[in-house]
């Protein structure tokens, strides 16, 4: 189904940008999910709705990329290039093979072409918020907007000494990196050290971020976060996204490895998430994975900090049948973690096809009232320089079983998911977002 033509408007570029004028970001009109004949009223009042955020599956250089580095990015369709296709049946039934054509590049996802009658929704997002990070990606899913954007430390000698002295003090141990690094070369390069004389490993990225990684013989995982919790409170007026604890185990160098222990400490948002949100008015929030985190432990009812893929979505079927109603969101982390970085173009295909079958396993779990979101947080494309992430459009996909999909454009803003949410669940507006989702 082709998109509505869009004209040209003004926005308002960010602080660091070149930019001036932009194209539209077009809003087709909102989806019609008026219940079908018959629903009653119980049946509408347990409503469920899934969220997948897909960590840094990007799908094209985002109009402002150039400011952050990042021209020429674009995550799906290099890395199925790059990895000789991508064998994605279920996500392009559901129409992310469509996505890409919506964007002024105009590319291909390689083995995942459109299809003529998507099964769900389609469209894709840009990002409003200023950065390209985890936090600042979810935030803006759940309604809010980072502008300025959270504090960068330099590549070198990243952190001010005053901060590093008082880390110092309170931990009572030396800090060695000061420095931008890869996490798994930095305990490559300083993890026997660390082993000998106790120092904590302290990096940071291209992200907001200040980075902790310790061996877990060396210095116990609660011992770890209690450090992470001090970085914390130091880095707060800064302004620093997340303090992340990094753990790993191995007996030298040629083995380091780092273990599924890791903790994120997000700076406190101070405005309410949708999460919060729905909460408050009595809406059950299931977390699945790093959530609880990013979202600083506030707005959730329930959640368990799986460590992988597989490991959520299992959690992920498993509450999809035993919640009647409620949000469940869920971080899959892997693509990211375990292949963005690394800039495994071959490893991150074959993690988005294994989601794939488990969707195709998944989608007959849910009812005629379920909603299904899938999307991302931002793009860290394998076969781009360096080993960060890249600021992105991101995929949007919303499945409603039984009923037609439809072209959803280009959104402005993350956050029309966040003013979705609010809509299907019938809670006070947004402050921020464009719905498509309209009860008549």
């Amino acid at each position: 189904m082709p998109c509505p033509p869009t004209l040209p408007k003004r926005f308002t570029s960010r602080p660091h940008s070149p930019l001036a004028t932009a194209p539209e970001i077009h809003h087709p009109p909102p989806l019609n999910t008026k219940p079908e004949p018959g629903t009653t009223k119980k049946a509408r009042q347990q409503l469920k709705a899934i969220l997948i955020v897909m960590d840094s599956v990007g799908i094209g250089s985002a109009p402002d990329a150039t400011a952050y580095g990042d021209a020429g990015a674009s995550t799906l369709p290099h890395l199925s290039a790059a990895a000789g296709g991508l064998n994605a049946p279920t996500l392009q039934k559901l129409g992310l093979g469509n996505i890409p054509g919506l964007l002024p590049q105009k590319e291909t996802i390689v083995g995942c072409p459109p299809v003529d009658a998507p099964i769900a929704s389609w469209g894709a997002m840009r990002e409003m918020s200023d950065g390209k990070d985890t936090i600042t990606g979810h935030w803006e899913i759940a309604g809010l907007e980072v502008d300025p954007g959270f504090h960068n430390f330099p590549f070198t000698d990243s952190f001010p000494p005053d901060l590093i002295a008082a880390f110092e003090k309170e931990t009572g141990r030396k800090l060695i990196g000061n420095k931008a690094a890869s996490g798994t070369e930095i305990i490559k390069e300083l993890g026997e050290e660390h082993m000998r004389t106790g120092a904590l490993i302290c990096y940071t990225s291209a992200d907001s971020v200040f980075q902790i990684a310790a061996h877990e013989s060396v210095v116990p995982v609660p011992e770890l976060y209690r450090y992470c919790e001090i970085a914390r409170r130091l880095c707060d007026p800064l302004r620093v996204g997340r303090i992340i604890a990094r753990p790993f185990v191995g007996t030298c160098a040629a083995d380091f490895k780092r273990t599924e222990n890791r903790k994120d400490f997000a700076y406190l948002p101070a405005e309410k998430t949708v999460l919060e949100r729905l909460f408050d008015a009595g809406i059950s929030v299931y977390a699945v994975g790093k959530i609880e985190d990013i979202y600083c432990h506030r707005g959730i009812t329930e959640s368990i900090h799986t460590g992988n893929n597989v490991a959520s979505e299992a959690l992920v079927s498993k509450w999809t049948q035993e919640k009647e109603r409620g949000l469940i969101v869920a971080n899959f982390i892997d693509y990211d973690m375990l292949y963005g970085h690394r800039r495994d173009a071959d490893g991150y295909a074959r993690s988005i096809e294994e989601t794939d079958r488990w969707l195709a396993g998944y989608l007959p779990l849910l009812g005629p009232e379920d909603m299904l979101i899938i999307t991302a947080d931002h793009g860290n494309d394998p076969t781009f320089k360096g080993t960060d992430h890249t600021r992105e459009y991101v995929p949007l996909i919303v499945y409603r079983p039984g009923r037609p999909g439809t072209c959803l454009g280009i959104r402005k803003g993350f956050y029309d998911i966040a003013q979705s949410l609010a809509k299907f669940f019938s809670i006070p507006a947004m402050p921020r977002g464009a719905s498509f989702i309209a009860y008549t």
